[in-house]
């Protein structure tokens, strides 16, 4: 195991609630090193961080390790089955919800009130 790959894992270990979960994988090809990681779906948030927060940070932390021994690294995150994205795409239709199979429903019902009858009955205006 190399030293990114080592450094890695233990951040990661150190961050999620199921370290026996986290597996990583490294490759080298002409364009440097591909950390590839994988963790539990729990865990999956706390990697991720707040509007990918966190992954920026390992992500910058890893290319600082990868300058210091002369190379360029790069982490991907394997989406964990059973995921929340996964969920949606397995909910996801394949038809196109703009597809003529889909029924029309009118922007205006027969029930419909103006603004002004929904302020009155809201007794607002």
């Amino acid at each position: 195991m190399q030293k990114d790959q080592e450094f890695l894992d233990y951040v990661i270990k150190a961050l999620v609630d199921s370290p026996s979960e986290v597996k990583t994988n490294r490759t080298v090809d002409e364009m440097g090193v591909l950390l590839t990681l994988e963790c539990g779906a729990a865990d999956m948030g706390k990697i991720i961080g707040r509007q990918g927060n966190t992954a920026k940070a390992i992500r910058t932390l890893l290319r600082v390790v990868g300058m210091k021994n002369n190379s360029r690294v790069n982490l991907k995150i394997n989406e964990p089955v059973g995921g929340l994205r996964s969920a949606e795409r397995m909910s996801a239709s394949p038809i196109s919800p703009m597809s003529s199979t889909y029924p029309t429903v009118p922007l205006v019902t027969p029930n419909s009130k103006t603004v002004d009858e929904a302020m009155a009955d809201l007794k607002l205006g």
